[in-house]
């Protein structure tokens, strides 16, 4: 279980100071399909950067069972970072010397995956394995960060609009392989998004407003990403 209490956090100082999150409090269950829903500047994805451990909190704690992030010194949070979570953000953060095939076997030489080729093969890919980041298209680095993270094989994924570069067709197809995945692998998912329509996908839902939750509900059923509108 994941456990974020009371986490507060600001940038800038004085008058400029700009207070981003507001008190936030929330805990997320193993194994959860989590989507984090607000307009531009409602925190979101400052929360997801603060649980993930890409940014510290300036008040509160996170909790992952045992361990706690505001404890951990660079060294230890970096190992954590690098043996338990995935990222998908809206950036590709793709290594432009190194082809397809090897910006993905870095994710997968963290967890020893020998079998990374299926992950690019499944985001369709397989074709362009030898292809540098210069040579493809938006949404197909957007492909290659998806295939990355998920080679990594993490116990959480966390996901800032990992479809805002894709078409509905590759979007509907990289989300329903990524919850085909999570099925199989049994990984929590932690997603901000501003297409309300892939909330009906998730178990959780949680809306965001000025650095506070205002609202939180759980889906009785969940779509798949054939089933919602784009």
């Amino acid at each position: 279980m994941i456990k974020i209490e009371n986490v507060h956090k600001s940038y800038g100082t004085g008058d400029s100071r700009n207070e981003v999150l507001r008190g936030v409090s929330l805990s997320i269950e193993d194994g959860d399909f989590v989507v984090i829903l607000g307009t531009s500047g409602s925190g979101k994805s400052t929360l997801l950067n603060v649980i993930s451990g890409l940014e510290s909190a300036d008040e509160g704690a996170i909790c992952y069972d045992t361990q706690y992030l505001s404890s951990m010194k660079d060294a230890e949070l970096t190992k954590f970072r690098r043996e338990y979570v995935g990222y998908i953000f809206q950036q590709y953060f793709l290594l432009p010397n190194l082809n397809v095939d090897k910006n993905v076997k870095m994710g997968a030489d963290l967890a020893n995956n020998k079998d990374y080729r299926e992950t690019i093969k499944a985001v369709g890919l397989e074709a362009k394995r030898s292809k540098y980041p210069h040579e493809l298209s938006g949404g197909e680095q957007q492909r290659v960060s998806v295939a990355r993270a998920l080679a990594k094989k993490p116990k959480v994924l966390y996901l800032d609009e990992p479809t805002g570069a894709l078409d509905e067709q590759t979007g509907r197809q990289v989300l329903d392989y990524i919850c085909k995945l999570k099925k199989e692998q049994g990984f929590t998912m932690v997603m901000v998004t501003h297409n309300q329509n892939i909330a009906e996908m998730a178990n959780t839902v949680i809306r965001m407003n000025s650095g506070r939750i205002v609202q939180t509900y759980h889906n009785a059923e969940q779509k798949t990403a054939y089933e919602i509108a784009w």
